[in-house]
Order: structure tokens, then C-alpha cells, then sequence
């Protein structure tokens, strides 16, 4: 791991401690965060966090940059086209944040790993970015259990209006069929309540799905993933950033 002195470090993220004064800046200075899936949202809530000067970062996924991510993926460029997605992205935040401690692990969570992944070095958040209701429970039970801070990402395939995204708990959520299977999951599965908050934030958008607009295109299994329904970059960086800036902001205020 490359290390930077602490004059870098002042001008690097001098903004920060200005922003949130000296002691709200040590806290995030120590903060460590995972975040689950880093493509179209989880890459930019990864390089947000960097940015802001957290400590060690945990990214989960199994998928390998392709063409097609280039239209909105931070890390998907010519030159990372058939790498590890977490590799790109570890290689990127370390020319962001040197001192950033990047844990990268090339697979898919499920409910089977899930406890297994996310208790292998202390967290105090996870960022969920994948698109499998089974997991999104299983990360969501998990944070119940482990008392850490979960922030769950919706759908945000299909979508082109980044000013409608929200910030929401998951028993408020509405215009979102991935997470309203979670919803229903957790209630079935994992003892989530039935009335009244589930204390699970999530960041979401009531925006109507738009169906792909090209006569060629085919949403295959009707999945609401940024691959079957199209995505823009405005609507899953904004997801990003809004979700790095929920784990931020709460930790700032803990």
C-alpha cells in the first residue's frame, strides 16, 4: 500500500475537514465501508467514499468490466475492459486515496457467504448495490444482526430522471419492484416488521420504469437490472453518491 505524508493529505482532503471541522474529519478518516456490487452505482459510492478520505473500503463483486459498462461505470474504460471490476476499481482509488485500504473480493454474495464476506474485517457500513433480492435480505438481516448501518440501492435501470431520486425506509418505499420483493423477503424470512419503519434506508426513485426505446433491444428475464432495461450514468452516479452520502452523514453523526 502506497503512503502519503500529511501535507498531501492536508491538501488532498483539507475540503473535508473545513466541511465537517476537525473532529467530524477524524471520524471519517477512520471509517471502513463495503460496498456490495460496483457497477453502475456501487463504482461511483466507491469513488465518492475514496474521495472523502475513508480508511478501508471492502468491495464485493464477481462481474469483469465489459464494453457495455463503459456508459456508466467510473472504472470501465478501454484500458480496464476484461479486469475484475474490484480490481479496476482498487487500482483506481489508489491513485485517489493511496492510504486507502482496499479489500477486494471477486465474488457474488448470497445468503450462503453473506456473513462470511462481511464480517471478515470490522465495518462500520455496507452500501448494497446488487441486484438479487435474496442477497439484498441476506445483507439486510446481517446489518440487523451485526448493529452495522445498512443502505440499500433500488433499481435504477429504466430510469433517466436523477432529480426524483429519494431517500427512504424500506416500509415507505413505493415504485420499486426489486426492493419491494426485499420488503416482502425480509418480512417472510428474516423477522423484518410488518408495521411501522423496518430500519433499512433506502435510496430509491418513484419514476416510472421506461421500457427500452429501441425496437431491437430485448429486456430478457423482465429483470429491472441496468443491463435488461438501459441505464444512464446521470441516474446511477446520482444513485451512488446519494447512497455514500447516506453512510457519511450518519457516521458523522453517530
Amino acid at each position: 500500500m502506497s503512503t502519503i505524508d500529511e501535507a498531501d493529505l492536508a491538501r488532498r482532503f483539507g475540503g473535508l475537514r473545513r466541511l465537517h471541522g476537525l473532529a467530524g474529519y477524524e471520524r471519517l478518516r477512520a471509517t471502513r465501508v463495503a460496498v456490495v456490487g460496483v457497477g453502475g452505482v456501487g463504482s461511483w459510492a466507491a469513488e465518492a467514499l475514496a474521495r472523502s478520505g475513508v480508511a478501508e473500503l471492502t468491495l464485493v463483486d464477481l462481474d469483469h468490466v465489459a464494453e457495455s459498462n463503459i456508459n456508466r461505470q467510473v472504472h470501465a474504460l478501454d484500458s480496464t475492459v476484461g479486469q475484475a471490476k474490484v480490481l479496476a476499481l482498487k487500482d483506481r482509488i489508489a491513485q485517489i486515496h493511496p492510504g486507502c485500504v482496499v479489500h477486494a473480493i471477486e465474488e457474488f454474495i448470497d445468503e450462503a457467504n453473506v456473513a462470511e464476506i462481511l464480517s471478515a474485517q470490522p465495518l462500520d457500513a455496507v452500501i448494497d448495490c446488487c441486484d438479487q433480492v435474496k442477497a439484498k435480505a441476506a445483507i439486510a438481516a446481517w446489518g440487523w444482526a451485526q448493529q452495522v448501518k445498512v443502505v440499500a440501492v433500488g433499481a435504477a435501470g429504466g430510469k433517466s430522471q436523477p432529480q426524483l431520486v429519494e431517500v427512504a425506509d424500506l416500509s415507505e418505499v413505493t415504485h420499486d419492484p426489486l426492493l419491494a420483493s426485499v420488503r416482502q423477503r425480509l418480512r417472510q424470512r428474516h423477522e423484518g416488521a410488518r408495521k411501522g419503519r423496518m430500519n433499512l434506508v433506502c435510496v430509491f426513485s418513484r419514476e416510472a420504469v421506461l421500457p427500452p426505446q429501441d425496437a431491437a433491444c430485448d429486456v430478457g428475464d423482465g429483470s429491472l437490472n441496468c443491463h435488461g432495461y438501459g441505464s444512464g450514468v446521470v441516474v446511477t452516479a446520482t444513485f451512488g453518491m446519494v447512497s455514500a452520502a447516506q453512510v457519511i452523514n450518519a457516521l458523522l453523526k453517530a
